[in-house]
């Protein structure tokens, strides 16, 4: 049988293409979303993925019980959990996911990858909620990675930097920042894509590449974390 991949808030973004990615690589998926992922799972399903859809809000107790039981009858099993939902849900999830996803992993074995931010290994202005998210989210990972790993369980982060998605148009409609912010502020001089993020995933929910990567927060931000230089100086650079 196929490894089987739980990601939440697949509908768009980053979760749509870790999805994806997943799937060119061969795993049965079960797609989370407070909205019906109806594009996601079209494309997983096209790339020969089994997958099956459960739409609901991971805040919610209730959908997260739901969620376990369609998954253990639907599979089985489940080797990889990617907790993508959105900003503002992923500490209650994490909270109720702690306790039912030791229950559907205690087969031995798995990989649970939590998408984190740079924001939560460092401090961004006029983002006092999130960072804490953030780095909330982090710290559950480095405990759960210590209290799980002898059973064979992996927890790791992968911390974005800038992506290019929905909610980045959204902030930049505020007048939050500019393209050049970012791109001036990046080593690499660009945007992430949600692809490069998946290949992140991806990497880390294989045991056969990162079967000894636990409890670790992985940057994958362009060197945005590693440099210290002002933007001048990193022009010149260019």
């Amino acid at each position: 049988m196929n490894r089987v991949a739980v990601v939440t808030g697949v509908a768009q973004g980053i979760g749509r293409r870790v999805a994806e990615v997943l799937a060119e690589e061969g795993y049965a998926l079960v797609l989370a979303d407070i909205l019906d992922p109806v594009d996601t799972l079209a494309a997983v399903r096209a790339a020969g993925a089994d997958a099956l859809t459960v739409v609901g809000d991971v805040a919610s107790e209730a959908y997260v019980n739901g969620l376990a039981d369609q998954v253990r009858e639907r599979f089985g099993r489940v080797d990889v959990l990617v907790n993508n939902a959105g900003v503002s849900l992923l500490v209650p999830a994490e909270e109720t996911t702690a306790a039912q996803w030791r229950r559907v992993l205690d087969g031995g074995g798995g990989s649970i990858v939590n998408i984190a931010s740079i924001a939560g290994l460092h401090g961004v202005s006029d983002r006092a909620a999130y960072n804490a998210c953030k780095h909330g989210l982090i710290g559950l990972t480095r405990t759960l990675a210590g209290e799980w790993g002898g059973r064979g369980v992996r927890v790791n982060a992968v911390c974005p930097g800038w992506v290019k998605t929905g909610m980045d148009a959204a902030d930049q409609a505020s007048g939050g920042y500019t393209d050049d912010d970012i791109v001036e502020r990046v080593p690499m001089g660009r945007f992430a894509a949600p692809g490069d993020m998946a290949q992140a995933v991806a990497f880390l929910a294989n045991p056969a590449r990162s079967g000894f990567v636990n409890g670790t927060a992985l940057p994958v931000d362009g060197g945005w974390t590693a440099d210290a230089s002002w933007t001048s100086l990193r022009l010149r650079k260019r």
